[in-house]
């Protein structure tokens, strides 16, 4: 009984090596990729203003909504509609 838990022991120990091996070798074969080089445009990096549509609630940023009286629409039809009720 001791020899058969032996031999066990060793074959689970060989694959264990072997797939340290293995791990090792693919991570050598990976070709090496640069880091990525910090983003040159400031405006796109920095977080924009959400605001709300005063007819659906929609939230969006504010360069893409309208204003209309003051009040900020998703689109030319819901600033026609007016505030929800």
């Amino acid at each position: 009984m001791g020899k058969i838990v032996f031999w066990i022991v060793v074959i689970i120990g060989g694959l264990f090596v072997a797939r340290l091996l293995a791990r090792q070798a693919a991570k050598e074969d990976q070709p090496r990729v640069p880091p990525l080089a910090p983003s040159k445009n400031k405006a796109a990096a920095t977080p924009e203003a959400m605001v709300r549509c005063a007819h659906c609630g929609i939230h969006m940023p504010r360069s893409e909504a309208l204003l209309v009286n003051g009040q900020t629409w998703c689109s030319k039809d819901h600033a026609k509609l007016g505030v929800h009720q």
